[in-house]
């Protein structure tokens, strides 16, 4: 949509509230809970460790106290799909966080932008460390 007027400056200000509001939306409905998310189960990632790009959206801090093997650390305050290769498009790419909370935006919107085999950790880290799966830290 684009707005303007023959000057083009009265425009301005309302098209930069709706371009914000756009945004807002955008953000919002990636964590509304509407829609499934797509899932893994830890007992079925974990004999694919190595395989899947994996990425931790939790902060640096919970990611160097135990983590999967292998995970990349990409805090959701940071995160962008502009960190990801064109050619991960077609790479099972597993979002986790602690509890499957904050996966569910990143998962949303990298499917949004094409990586439709982004999938989250069914039940997060909580979910690993209950089935006694192995970690790493530091």
């Amino acid at each position: 949509m684009a707005l303007c007027c023959a000057i083009g400056s009265r425009a301005r200000p309302l098209a930069l509230r709706y371009a914000r509001a756009v945004g807002l939306l955008n953000t919002i409905r990636r964590w509304a809970p509407v829609g499934a998310i797509p899932e893994i189960e830890a007992r079925v990632l974990e004999p694919k460790i190595g395989g899947p790009l994996i990425i931790d959206v939790r902060t640096a801090l919970e990611h160097r106290a135990s983590r999967i093997r292998g995970a990349l650390s990409l805090p959701i305050h940071r995160f962008s799909v502009a960190e990801l290769s064109v050619d991960d498009r077609e790479r099972e790419i597993v979002i986790i966080c602690l509890t499957a909370h904050r996966s569910v935006p990143v998962v949303r919107m990298l499917r949004d932008h094409g990586y439709e085999n982004a999938v989250q950790l069914r039940g997060g880290m909580r979910a690993w460390w209950k089935a006694g799966l192995p970690t790493e830290s530091g």
